[in-house]
């Protein structure tokens, strides 16, 4: 059973926001950019909406979700071109492709600090957190086992307090 004062919970978002700031979407833009020049492909129109549009959706963003909001601005954008943006994005640490057991690729932006995830199994929430403890926990399993830790996830999966209220009233689970 999860805690309920699990420490350092946060909803997913940056600074409360669920957005990084305009400075920092400005700042991967020109990182991915030269990322790009490297590779020796070409900056496109395109490609600058659909990185402006993941930076200012915030949290962890479903390709799908993504192609909506970007044919918004552009309704030319092809699925393939998101793809292939976002594995740019993830290939020039910009961004971090999850997968959450639900068939589905979601991205969120590369952040320096390590955060872990909760995910409800009812309506496809999802938490993110830091806890000190369960990482030094996670680093002593690890070398009592001989193992040095390159790198890790942790995902619980569960019930969010809503879809748990929604099941013991006897009623629907919220949709994710």
């Amino acid at each position: 059973m999860i805690p309920a004062n699990v420490e350092g919970v946060r909803d997913g978002t940056v600074g409360g926001t669920g957005r990084p700031s305009a400075d920092g979407a400005r700042a991967a833009a020109r990182r991915l950019d030269t990322f790009i020049a490297q590779r020796g492909l070409k900056h496109s129109r395109q490609r600058s909406v659909i990185v402006e549009t993941f930076y200012s959706m915030g949290g962890h963003v479903p390709v799908e979700a993504l192609v909506a909001r970007v044919r918004e601005q552009d309704p030319r954008v092809s699925l393939a071109t998101v793809y292939r943006t976002m594995k740019l994005l993830a290939e020039s640490g910009l961004a971090v492709a999850r997968q959450f057991g639900d068939g589905q690729t979601r991205y969120e932006t590369a952040r320096s600090e390590h955060h872990d995830h909760l995910i409800c199994t009812g309506c496809g929430r999802i938490v993110e957190f830091e806890n000190e403890r369960i990482e030094e926990l996670q680093l002593r399993v690890a070398r009592r086992h001989g193992f040095s830790v390159e790198s890790h996830k942790l995902e619980l999966y569960g019930r969010c307090p809503d879809c748990r209220r929604a099941r013991e009233r006897g009623g629907r689970e919220t949709a994710p």
